[in-house]
């Protein structure tokens, strides 16, 4: 259930209120926005509502049907903006992720970046660790790309948001990465998703390859309920009877997930596609449907890649694509760049 203070209610009218709150086994979670506090009541045993209205300083108690608490408009009704490396995600902002699928060895991803930092991207992708279908695919450099995406990244000042599929490989990841990222095989992976929920560093979550979108605000409400409130939702494409595209890129999830959650929603058209052809048009179908960001693979040379080359853009069209999403941006009442 979710507690609503009085405009106005002091301090310590609100810490009594989360002190009666965990006297009774539940989770404390404040939200505070420009009118009300709001204190979310997650766990714990059965309590009558009336001995919360009763508290100084409590407006009214509402009980959430829905199973995920923290994650929905109810809970924080204020778009939540996440920023890294000067770059915004939610509210009336659209940030932009670029970059290669794979970590290939240290010129590709330096001249990666370079490219990136010269088109204004602020952050970088980069796998190091590839949960691939065939056993005798890329499999990604590990540590050593971590360490060689970070020292590029360093050198052209950007952030970077990179894949971790295992909870022993967190503390690795907290040491090279920017932002990390749960990819869609792991999206209902939930004892990584408690870990990340202790680590103070923004998540994205992408949506599984048959997820739908309560599963997926679930799988977000395990980051939030440990304590990180820095999930970014990622759209990647769904598995569909058609296929005449990787995936089918569901642009429908974003105005759903924007009325039910506060958290930012991004868009990944690369793998939601699969086809290089086919990574603009959606982009800019993203945008217009109301985006919180998109995430574009971008290879120095994808013809030599190692990994989805044919998802990803040449340079000279990722930067006549990001001109073209910087101008639509502002006719959806939107800022970008």
């Amino acid at each position: 259930m979710l507690v609503v203070m009085r405009h106005g209610a002091s301090e310590d009218n609100i810490q009594k209120v989360i002190d009666f709150i965990k006297s009774k086994g539940y989770d404390a979670h404040v939200s505070r926005g420009d009118l009300h506090t709001v204190i979310g009541a997650v766990g714990g045993k059965v309590m009558d509502p009336r001995d919360l209205e009763l508290l100084d300083g409590v407006k009214e108690v509402i009980k959430i049907t829905s199973s995920y608490k923290l994650v929905s408009r109810i809970f924080k009704n204020e778009d939540t903006i996440i920023e890294v490396n000067g770059e915004k995600f939610g509210g009336d902002y659209v940030g932009m992720i670029a970059g290669p699928c794979t970590i290939e060895n240290e010129d590709q991803i330096n001249e990666c970046a370079r490219l990136m930092a010269q088109s204004g991207v602020k952050i970088i992708r980069g796998g190091a660790f590839k949960p691939r279908t065939s056993p005798y695919a890329f499999q990604g450099l590990g540590e050593e790309g971590l360490k060689l995406i970070r020292n590029a990244a360093d050198k052209y000042n950007l952030a970077v948001t990179s894949e971790v599929m295992e909870i022993n490989q967190i503390p690795l990841f907290l040491d090279y990465v920017d932002i990390l990222q749960v990819g869609a095989r792991n999206m209902q992976n939930f004892n990584l998703l408690k870990e990340l929920s202790k680590v103070n560093k923004p998540v994205i979550l992408k949506r599984g390859l048959s997820a739908t979108i309560e599963e997926w605000l679930m799988a977000a409400e395990y980051i939030l309920s440990g304590g990180n409130r820095e999930v970014i939702l990622c759209e990647r494409g769904i598995r569909t009877f058609e296929v005449a595209t990787r995936n089918t890129l569901d642009l429908c999830a974003i105005p759903v997930v924007k009325k039910l959650s506060h958290l930012p929603i991004i868009i990944d058209p690369s793998h939601g596609t699969g086809l290089r052809d086919k990574v603009a048009p959606m982009s800019m179908a993203s945008i217009a449907a109301g985006c919180d960001g998109l995430m574009i693979e971008v290879h120095n040379k994808p013809e030599c890649a190692l990994c989805d080359g044919a998802q990803s853009l040449y340079p000279e069209q990722f930067d006549e694509l990001y001109a073209k999403l910087k101008k639509i941006a502002p006719v959806v009442d939107k800022i970008m760049g």
